[in-house]
């Protein structure tokens, strides 16, 4: 029994794995609000019916594609900010940064899904919170690190700012000076804003060398968060040149 029970969790992994990838081919071609569990049983050879015992509703596919898709960019993002490679706080942060776009480039509508417009009529449920956090836990632990290390600049924090600051650090990181931890939800804003701005075209016919300016704006970003280092990791020539 244990055989033939195997080889049924094989071929269901192997059947949603198939209506995964049909679903992310339907988001690239007509985007997630016409998603269609119909179009994809048609498209994989099967009927509708044997198609809801593996996921019940769009919703339920959507849901999955969308924590597949932060689980893949937090993957990227906590692999770019491991500790033990020898870079300073502020060139982790950097990596971060840049493993999460290159991510986004190459996968612009797995980032859509994620980051891009609310698919109408849908509402996340709490499964996804959990993976929408983890580049977000990243850059709170590079600046944890920083600021155990002594290599943090506590920000500057506006008086009619700190109940708000001390809300979310209670909530998001009871360890790290409030101020800090009220920049990290803005500098998250910030990067995610420089992706989209990117991928989604606000940059057209503005910006041509779009890595430079990208690595700039982060090193910026991060120190705005207190973190040290002496230039911005942009190559031979500093942020000034």
């Amino acid at each position: 029994m244990s055989t033939i029970r195997g080889a049924r969790e094989r071929a269901r992994i192997e059947v949603t794995a198939a209506i995964k990838d049909e679903a992310r081919k339907q988001l690239a071609a007509e985007g997630a609000a016409k998603l269609s569990l119909r179009a994809v049983a048609r498209e994989l050879g099967m009927v509708s019916s044997a198609l809801y015992r593996y996921f019940p509703s769009r919703d339920d596919l959507l849901t999955a594609l969308i924590v597949d898709a932060y689980d893949a960019v937090g993957e990227v993002a906590e692999a770019a900010g491991a500790k033990g490679d020898g870079r300073p706080d502020a060139g982790r942060w950097t990596a971060v940064a840049c493993a999460v776009r290159e991510w986004a480039l190459a996968h612009p509508h797995e980032y859509a899904l994620i980051y891009g417009s609310p698919v109408p009529g849908y509402t996340a449920p709490q499964d996804t919170v959990g993976p929408a956090s983890r580049v977000g836990l990243v850059l709170i632990g590079v600046v944890r690190d920083a600021h155990r290390a002594e290599g943090l600049a506590v920000p500057a924090l506006d008086p009619g700012l700190r109940p708000e600051a001390a809300r979310l650090a209670a909530d998001l990181a009871p360890d790290l000076p409030p101020a800090v931890v009220a920049a990290l939800v803005a500098a998250w804003a910030q990067l995610f804003g420089l992706i989209s701005f990117e991928l989604f075209g606000q940059f057209n016919r503005v910006v041509d060398a779009r890595e430079q300016l990208f690595r700039h704006a982060v090193h910026e970003i991060g120190r705005s968060v207190g973190l040290l280092e002496g230039r911005a990791p942009t190559g031979a020539d500093g942020p000034g040149a």
